[in-house]
């Protein structure tokens, strides 16, 4: 397993004053799920946190007694944890949810994804990335990695960050990057459309998006190659060479279908994550989606260079694409985040579900039950989530860290009895059952509403686009296998 993020220690609390400290906010009473060194829980804790930090964890009856809220929230029957990082999503696919479905991945692209894709405009966009960010963050998700490729100009890709961050998200998004035409691309019949620019002018794009978003911006802007299977390797030189020089992530598609190796292993020679460590191009700056179909060379240079990869199980197992080699690569020293890969692939943005998906689809793969344990999958979701996104100081409840939490109801029946509650999370919980999430401390989901966010007119409005969308693209065949009646309402016009 990769090492444990060195974990800056509290110092000793200041000197007691005369009666308690003033905080903005007390959750007290939780199940206190901190996912620290020691992976403490506090049966019966408190967190107090002031301005975008955690000031004090520990039992209730210690933590209460020290502070004096603007605001407590009781929070007896649930449970706290660190915010969830989805590792890998792309928020711009919400309009299309539920279609395309009973496909393997490179039909799915070409028939599906691909088109819908094109015929995307910059308001569909838009729409698109409020409704799912506004669905990470009733689910408890605090950071999330967007690749974002529909459309890919800096006018639209800058208006998406802006909107994750209007939401009240932080993360990144990784712009979408195709460049200059390949052998790989043709052979898979990639269309001309997906087309716009080339190497370098893609290159030259991204890199006015990165210095618009520079390192204070919550939301920042990564290089992302669409795939490195099929990506000029001109084009993944300069995302590296881009990310060292803004001190950025870069992020890719990485070996997610079995073809993916072989048909780059044809085209050049060699096998596509060996060809990055040959040419230095491996490191801690690296974010790989799936990396399903990696050989023992591969994932142990993967882990040598201590590389971020985020296992999707869901839409993995929607495409029949496999299943990651979980603990080789984390045994390797890689580090393992969990993504939802976006509502297209899997319908929901539910990290509970993708935890849960994560140890069966482990377990089905080694047919070792404890190849992957509740503890695991959850320090994925949210420590090593954090660290995948590089934000060292999230995902994880202790004082000094960020305010970056998810407080998750455990009293409903489908949870109870609570005898564990990792194991209630991990097994039982759904994103239904958070109740409030908070970023840098701020309130962005509490009890059914996004503040400042109209909900009802935001899917409506969604709805109208997805359904021009729709007609657009030509999904008609897609949307209905099966015969479909329409009627309306007596009294309705």
């Amino acid at each position: 397993m990769p090492e444990p993020l060195r974990e800056q220690q509290p110092g000793p609390l200041p000197e007691q004053q005369p009666g308690p400290r003033p905080c903005a906010l007390l959750l007290s009473g939780a199940e206190v799920v901190t996912v620290d060194d020691e992976r403490t829980v506090y049966t019966v804790g408190s967190v107090a946190v002031d301005g975008d930090r955690i000031v004090d964890v520990g039992p209730a009856q210690e933590v209460d007694a020290r502070w004096q809220p603007r605001r407590t929230v009781d929070c007896r029957g649930r449970a706290i944890v660190p915010g969830f990082t989805d590792a890998h999503t792309h928020l711009f696919q919400s309009l299309a949810r539920g279609i395309g479905d009973g496909e393997s991945i490179w039909p799915w692209l070409n028939q599906f994804m691909w088109p819908y894709a094109i015929h995307l405009d910059a308001e569909d966009a838009q729409t698109a990335v409020r409704l799912s960010a506004v669905e990470a963050a009733r689910a408890g998700i605090t950071t999330v990695v967007d690749h974002h490729y529909a459309p890919s100009d800096p006018e639209t890709v800058l208006a998406v960050a802006d909107t994750i961050e209007e939401v009240g998200l932080r993360g990144a998004v990784a712009r979408g990057m195709l460049g200059d035409r390949t052998k790989v691309a043709d052979a898979r019949g990639l269309p001309d459309a997906l087309y716009q620019y080339g190497t370098a002018e893609e290159l030259d794009l991204t890199r006015q998006c990165m210095a618009a978003r520079g390192p204070d911006a919550r939301v920042r802007v990564w290089p992302g190659p669409l795939n490195l299977s099929y990506a000029d390797q001109e084009l993944v030189r300069g995302a590296v060479a881009l990310a060292r020089e803004h001190g950025t992530r870069w992020h890719t598609h990485c070996s997610e279908g079995a073809k993916d190796p072989q048909s780059y292993l044809d085209t050049h020679g060699v096998r596509p994550v060996t060809w990055l460590a040959r040419e230095g191009l491996l490191d801690g700056s690296a974010t790989l989606a799936h990396a399903v179909w990696l050989d023992d060379e591969e994932t142990a240079a993967v882990g040598a260079a201590g590389v971020n990869v985020a296992h999707n199980p869901c839409s993995n197992a929607y495409l029949a694409s496999g299943t990651m080699p979980w603990r080789p690569l984390r045994e390797a020293g890689a580090v393992v985040a969990l993504g939802t890969d976006g509502p297209s692939a899997g319908g929901r943005q539910d990290m509970f579900e993708a935890m849960k998906q994560a140890l069966f689809a482990q377990r089905l793969a080694t047919l070792d039950p404890a190849g992957a344990r509740c503890e695991d999958v959850l320090q994925a979701a949210t420590r090593d989530g954090a660290r995948y996104a590089g934000v060292p100081d999230a995902g994880v409840l202790r004082p000094g860290a960020l305010a970056d939490l998810a407080v998750v109801d455990l009293t409903g029946v489908a949870v109870q009895p609570v005898h564990r509650a990792v194991s209630a999370l991990v097994y039982s919980a759904r994103a239904g059952d958070v109740v409030m999430t908070l970023v840098g401390g701020r309130v962005v989901y509490e009890d059914g509403h996004c503040p400042g966010i109209d909900e009802e007119a935001l899917s409506a409005r969604a709805r109208e686009r997805a359904h021009r969308l729709v007609e657009r693209a030509g999904f008609g065949t897609l949307t209905t296998p099966w015969r479909h009646r329409t009627g309306r309402l007596e009294g309705t016009s």
